[in-house]
């Protein structure tokens, strides 16, 4: 799948790249997003920074 339109993932698309369920998805990007809000950057509930994600899961999409 091609996930480098966007600059953001959503838990659809996290789901599929860590093969897990979406609710999994959505537990995994609540802790994104709760690690960026105390860097102090503003987040979307159920999206995450595409850069972020793959920093954190040390992949590369």
């Amino acid at each position: 799948m091609n996930y480098s339109n966007s600059p953001v993932l959503t838990a659809e698309a996290v789901a599929s790249i860590l093969n897990v369920s979406t609710s999994c998805a959505y537990k995994k990007i609540k802790l994104l997003n709760d690690e960026l809000t105390e860097k102090g950057f503003e987040t979307t509930h159920g999206r995450v920074s595409k850069k972020y994600f793959c920093e954190r899961f040390c992949i590369e999409l």
